[in-house]
């Protein structure tokens, strides 16, 4: 068993089996085995969840002690925050589709992302999963911690998209754009994760083995809701003014 000590020119003494081994303390944790327990430990939270995925295992298979990781991130929680982080970092965002995708328009774009997920996720597999976790897995004081990483870093470039929906006139400027975005995470995201994850939907996709066709089908109608929720076409009209007699 690993027991830290701190002493006061802030040496730590990691004790194992009597022997101690001694690091300087307050320095900055070198970023490429920050890095390498994050990779190790998406692969943990991936296959095991985040409840059953074990600290003392990842810091196993990484080749350092269990205290070690506790240094580099101070507990659990904090070390799922950054598996989310470079998980969520590592989807493309929405305005990466291919050049004549977005030449043709917002609504192209989000059409050729939606159709896009099942090799999305195909390609990361555990990134989608860790995502997966924070998203629904997770209790409200972690839920928390990542919804400020999301409003904060805007990994997917919601906003920007967005912005050159509304460039385009492809959207609806009677409302706060910020609403259009939350709509959009709201949505897209469950949407996309239905389209995966039956139990998270049941109702909306009640079977395993559904049809490429009905699943394209579901695509179109999800995003024939939406515009007539958010496009320019369903901006509501000034009332007319009064006429003075």
């Amino acid at each position: 068993m690993w027991l830290i000590y701190s002493t006061e020119r802030g040496v730590n003494l990691n004790f194992c089996c009597g022997v101690p081994e001694v690091t300087q303390g307050k320095r900055q944790p070198a970023p490429a085995k920050r890095a390498h327990i994050v990779d190790v430990a998406m692969r943990h939270f991936a296959e095991h969840g985040y409840e059953d995925a074990r600290t003392e295992d990842i810091a196993r298979e990484a080749g350092i002690a269990k205290g070690a990781v506790f240094q580099h991130f101070g507990n659990k929680q904090a070390l799922f925050l950054a598996a989310y982080k470079r998980a969520a970092g590592s989807f493309s965002r929405y305005l990466d589709a291919p050049a004549e995708i977005r030449a043709k328009g917002f609504w192209d774009v989000l059409r050729y992302w939606l159709s896009r997920t099942e090799l999305q996720v195909r390609e990361n597999w555990q990134p989608y999963r860790v995502v997966l976790l924070g998203n629904y897995g997770t209790d409200l004081r972690l839920k928390r911690d990542i919804n400020r990483f999301l409003a904060a870093e805007d990994p997917y470039g919601t906003a920007a998209f967005v912005r050159q929906g509304l460039r385009e006139g492809a959207l609806r400027a009677d409302v706060d754009s910020e609403m259009i975005v939350s709509l959009l995470e709201w949505t897209v995201e469950r949407f996309q994760d239905a389209l995966l994850t039956e139990e998270l939907d049941p109702g909306l996709f009640h079977r395993a083995g559904i049809s490429e066709e009905k699943t394209a089908r579901r695509m179109e109608d999800f995003l024939r809701l939406l515009q007539g929720a958010i496009s320019k076409s369903s901006q509501a009209e000034e009332p007319r003014k009064p006429r003075l007699r």
